[in-house]
């Protein structure tokens, strides 16, 4: 593969994925999880979101050219969602019913929902996925390369939740507090860019002339 496809696909997925905006995601799920456990919680975190997104490489095209999925579509459903958890980091629990959750609670199951989905192997890291892997176009081998960009990307964002438990230890859960907030105002406007560009891909709105 020419090593400027592969410098643009290892780009494309280091945005998409974007392990850096993983961080407060990662600091606002593990606020109520004992300090010993956040590795753990960053590393299954990360291997639920390799299972994922190499399920899609494999067989994501498949599934949605079976079904007759849209992609616009998909991408609609995930920014919803995405936008649903902003709220949540934005706004927060109340205290009773957090102090009751944490009776109950496992601590690691906050690294399927929301870290490893929607955060990590968010619903544009999926669609990404599916395009450079398009069983039409990419021979097998260019698919293997793909993955171990994946893997390679994967990894860095395991670097930097493993800084983060350490800046978790640092600010405290106020610091953490406020930062998740801030950053579930953001998370929520990228949520609301994902429903538009899902929107535009499927004729509904044109961002294009609502731009010009």
């Amino acid at each position: 593969m020419d090593p400027t496809v592969l410098i643009r696909e290892f780009i494309t997925l280091l945005v998409v994925i974007d392990p850096v905006g993983s961080v407060p995601v990662f600091l606002f799920a593990v606020q109520s999880v004992p300090a010993h456990l956040h590795r753990r919680f960053a590393i299954r975190a990360v291997v639920i979101s390799a299972c994922v997104l190499l399920a899609f490489l494999i067989g994501g095209q498949f599934l949605l050219e079976t079904i007759g999925l849209r992609l616009g579509s998909f991408q609609v459903a995930g920014g919803i969602v995405l936008f649903i958890f902003a709220m949540t980091m934005i706004f927060g629990e109340s205290k009773a019913t957090s102090e009751i959750a944490e009776a109950e609670r496992d601590h690691l199951a906050g690294a399927v929902f929301p870290l490893a989905m929607p955060s990590i192997a968010s619903p544009g890291a999926m669609l990404a996925i599916v395009v450079l892997t398009d069983n039409h176009t990419e021979p097998l081998i260019e698919q293997a390369i793909t993955a171990g960009l994946l893997g390679l990307v994967l990894l860095v964002t395991l670097i930097l939740l493993f800084l983060a438990s350490a800046v978790h230890r640092l600010i405290g859960n106020t610091g953490v507090s406020v930062i998740s907030r801030v950053m579930g105002i953001v998370l929520a406007t990228i949520a609301v860019d994902s429903v538009l560009g899902g929107l535009d891909a499927l004729g509904v709105v044109d961002l294009g002339s609502s731009v010009s």
